[in-house]
């Protein structure tokens, strides 16, 4: 069993918080089994009932057959399940002056299931937590979808401190194993490099960017899977929907637009395949909506949209995983931008902007952290110090490299640390 501890403390915090904890994340992350197993076992020995919790799976023939339901009838009408019988069956389980817990799997398969979830909430002896797959259900607007009832927890795949506690290979391959295969819990549990890349692959295709299509009514020529092969060519660059258009037209001879493009990258962000990161403008306190970088929740399935062909992007990967590993931490992140002014031969002034990799917010606090996969030279590392030099405040500034070494400060007092140390502990930041 792989214990997700920082997850199962989002949920232990959460109980009886009178809102509906509603679990999200990629598909493959471990959102069902971190319900029904992790938090279920805890739930018991915390000294809960086993009938005071109600787990019920939507899509599981046994918990169908438990209301009166077929699977098979219901994938052949092509419809959701009665909420009359679920509530009946509930109605059966229930009782007054006991307190029940409720863990629903793949709710959306439920009909008025926002209707039937709220109602349920409106007693105050009902604890409820529910998982899903479907675009609306799982997107930002889930709080409108439960009039402002719903409490989210987002489940990231395996982080790498994660990934390495349960990894059983030699120890030094660890990382290199998690760059290029991700961390989906299925895929950390492989021991052979061919069985996790056909996996990968076949979860691409017949279920992420399948899913896509049958959700939006997507045609095979649709060009979606040609835009993420592109988009996964340049994690961590500057995009945006006009220069996409113009490479598609000059390099794919396709009419594809910067509107659909923009729509086609808000689906594969609204099922947890990617996300959007804009740029914020430090001293200027605003954001800058274009163009903007995009970040991959697993690096397995980024990987399979290429073929696993790019091997000279370890820094974008790279970066791409600080990302995630600062988003699992909780903190919200930005790509940071540095206005400031230099001067030419002629002594004209010109205006630059410079890059801070993330701005790593949560709540009162704030990191700087650039990612360098190499620092070979002093002109190296004053290029990566220039932006931290042109802040003007106090918040804490962190290198990451990739070579692993023991953090230490330089005598502008910033952080230098590497990559496996970052990751591997995490209060990394507080160093």
């Amino acid at each position: 069993m792989i214990i997700r501890d920082r997850y199962l403390k989002l949920l232990q915090i959460r109980r009886n918080n009178g809102l509906i904890k509603v679990i999200t994340g990629l598909r493959r992350s471990g959102k069902s089994y971190l319900m029904n197993e992790i938090f279920y076992n805890d739930l018991l020995k915390s000294g809960i009932k086993e009938e005071q919790i109600i787990k019920f799976a939507f899509d599981s023939y046994d918990d169908l057959l438990k209301i009166g339901e077929k699977l098979e009838d219901i994938e052949k009408d092509n419809r959701k399940v009665d909420a009359s019988k679920f509530i009946k069956y509930i109605s059966s389980k229930i009782g007054k002056g006991t307190n029940y817990i409720f863990l629903l799997d793949e709710v959306q398969k439920l009909s008025s299931f926002e209707s039937v979830l709220n109602s349920y909430l409106k007693m105050k002896n009902i604890d409820i937590y529910v998982t899903g797959s479907n675009s609306k259900f799982l997107s930002s607007d889930i709080v409108t979808e439960f009039r402002g009832r719903g409490d989210v927890i987002h489940v990231l795949p395996l982080s790498f401190s994660e990934f390495y506690a349960y990894y059983k290979g030699n120890k030094e391959y660890a990382l290199d194993d998690y760059i290029n295969y991700g961390g989906l819990p299925d895929v950390s549990l492989m021991k052979d490099d061919e069985q996790k890349i056909n996996y990968l692959d076949k979860q691409l295709k017949t279920v992420y960017l399948a899913d896509i299509k049958n959700r939006h009514n997507l045609n095979e020529n649709s060009d979606i899977d040609d835009l993420l092969n592109v988009v996964s060519s340049n994690i961590s660059s500057l995009l945006n929907p006009l220069k996409l258009e113009n490479t598609f037209k000059t390099n794919k001879k396709s009419n594809l637009n910067h509107v659909t493009i923009d729509k086609y990258i808000s689906y594969m962000e609204d099922a947890f395949m990617l996300k959007k990161s804009f740029r914020y403008d430090i001293k200027g306190k605003k954001y800058i909506n274009s163009p903007y970088k995009i970040y991959f929740e697993d690096l397995g399935i980024r990987n399979a949209s290429i073929s696993f062909r790019q091997r000279d992007d370890y820094p974008m990967m790279m970066e791409n995983i600080i990302y995630n590993e600062l988003r699992y931490r909780g903190y919200n992140v930005d790509v940071g931008v540095v206005e400031t002014r230099e001067y030419n031969k002629n002594n004209s002034s010109i205006r630059k902007q410079l890059e801070v990799d993330f701005v790593a917010n949560l709540g009162s606090k704030r990191y700087y952290i650039q990612s360098a996969c190499a620092i070979p030279s002093a002109e190296k590392m004053n290029q990566e110090l220039k932006s931290f030099n042109n802040l003007n405040d106090s918040f804490k500034k962190i290198i990451v490299v990739e070579k692993s070494m023991k953090p230490k400060r330089n005598e502008k007092g910033y952080l230098m640390i590497g990559l496996k140390e970052f990751l591997l502990n995490i209060d990394s930041l507080e160093f």
